[in-house]
């Protein structure tokens, strides 16, 4: 059991999903329902199944004296009442394995012995906002079973053509080699996805035998698909051919993500420019979004549609981030960086510069920019957005920074000693 304060969220705070779960809160106060109403809306319960009801304990133990108790049980205490005499009384009407989370006052005096005595899962210090009945929910699973663990990074163009998926691959893999972590570009442009050529594959099979397989796709199916291209980074190429057409509804690839949490630290998935209803589910089921744009009128008004709709769709969610693409374009006409974050109301996570020569080689060859300059101060930036979307503070950036007041007093002494 662990006691939770009330925080705000974190540019880290990652919150794995919960998996289909049947929980029952019971409220004592009117703000606390609402709240508990807003969060069974949030992404990450939604193959949860959240009942919200009032009375607190005592509505509790009365309605479990009816009726079997759900996966999860929520109670509100109220103030200056004895809840461990109410908990024992929920004890004896409790199914085993129902766990328990107990949204707290901050008058509350029991001592945390107790309530693990009683089988208290979590407890909640209030006032609690939507973020942390998500948050306590979602952590009673992930933190102690294989579900849903993995990070989900959608990155998609603002229009078409913009470099979305060699930001996406460069992307991942600077997260496979400089981050360490396990790594699966899916390539979900099914007709006329790159990932293969970028990585130098070509695979047999890919994504377009799972979304297409007639039964649930397991683990063990997941892993003969995936294509080995370094020792953390695996893809899960499209289709080379045009054999068939690729119409799918909104839930296609619920079952792969879902499959795919389980066994990889952070899934990539490249999200081809169209606005479909998987497409929609895609970016809006994603734990943290990019959009990529190059700076133009029509990519401005696209990614401050795509931004604003996302945001909206994931009020307790990070904002999705976006980053300019093709900066510098010789003899092509742009909006400038400040001009296009003023638009869109917030600064891009980086802004690549054009560089034709440099690009070019690298797709031609099969190789990511770091393998062709690893110098080059494109390199660099992915491997800052690697550190941004992950979540992983970049430690040798930090050093830096730490060190260079100190580099600068002694720069600046041997200036005036000179």
């Amino acid at each position: 059991m662990s006691a939770q304060q009330n925080q705000p969220p974190q540019a880290d705070d990652y919150i794995a999903p919960a998996p289909r779960i049947s929980v029952q809160a019971f409220c004592a106060t009117v703000a606390t329902a609402a709240n508990a109403k807003a969060a069974a809306a949030d992404r990450r319960l939604a193959k949860a199944h959240l009942s919200v009801h009032m009375g607190g304990i005592a509505a509790a133990v009365d309605a479990y004296h009816k009726a079997p108790t759900p996966n999860v049980i929520v109670i509100e205490t109220e103030p200056n009442s004895d809840f461990l005499a109410g908990l024992d009384e929920l004890a004896g009407v409790c199914d085993p394995g129902t766990r328990v989370v107990v949204l707290g006052n901050p008058g509350d005096v029991a001592p945390y012995r107790e309530l693990v005595r009683r089988g208290v899962n979590d407890y909640v210090i209030g006032p609690v906002q939507v973020l942390d009945i998500v948050r306590t929910i979602c952590s009673l699973f992930s933190a102690s079973e294989a579900v849903s663990v993995g990070r989900l990074i959608a990155v998609a163009g603002a229009k078409g053509g913009v470099g979305a998926s060699t930001v996406a691959h460069n992307v991942a893999w600077t997260i496979a080699r400089d981050i360490g972590l396990d790594c699966v570009v899916v390539d979900l442009d099914l007709a006329f996805g790159t990932a293969g050529l970028d990585y130098n594959q070509d695979p047999v099979q890919g994504i377009a035998n799972a979304v297409f397989s007639p039964e649930r796709p397991d683990t063990a199916y997941m892993e003969r698909l995936l294509s080995k291209c370094s020792d953390h980074l695996s893809l899960l190429a499209a289709p080379s051919t045009l054999d068939q057409v690729y119409d799918f509804g909104a839930d296609a690839f619920d079952a792969i993500f879902d499959t795919m949490r389980m066994t990889t630290s952070c899934i990539v998935l490249d999200v081809p420019h169209q606005w479909t209803a998987w497409t929609k589910r895609v970016l809006i089921g994603a734990d943290d979004i990019l959009i990529v744009a190059e700076p133009d009128l029509a990519n401005m008004r696209n990614t401050k549609n795509m931004l604003s709709l996302l945001k909206a769709a994931r009020p307790n969610d990070r904002p999705p981030l976006y980053c300019l693409n093709q900066v510098g374009m010789p003899k092509r006409p742009e909006i400038e960086v400040k001009e296009f974050a003023k638009t869109i109301e917030t600064q891009p996570i980086a802004s690549i510069p054009f560089d034709c020569r440099l690009f070019g080689e690298a797709a031609n060859n099969g190789q990511m920019i770091a393998e062709v300059s690893g110098r080059h101060r494109t390199t660099k930036t992915f491997l800052r957005m690697a550190h941004r979307l992950t979540g992983r503070p970049d430690l040798a950036e930090q050093r830096d920074s730490f060190l260079s007041p100190i580099l600068n007093k002694l720069q600046g002494g041997r200036r005036a000693a000179g």
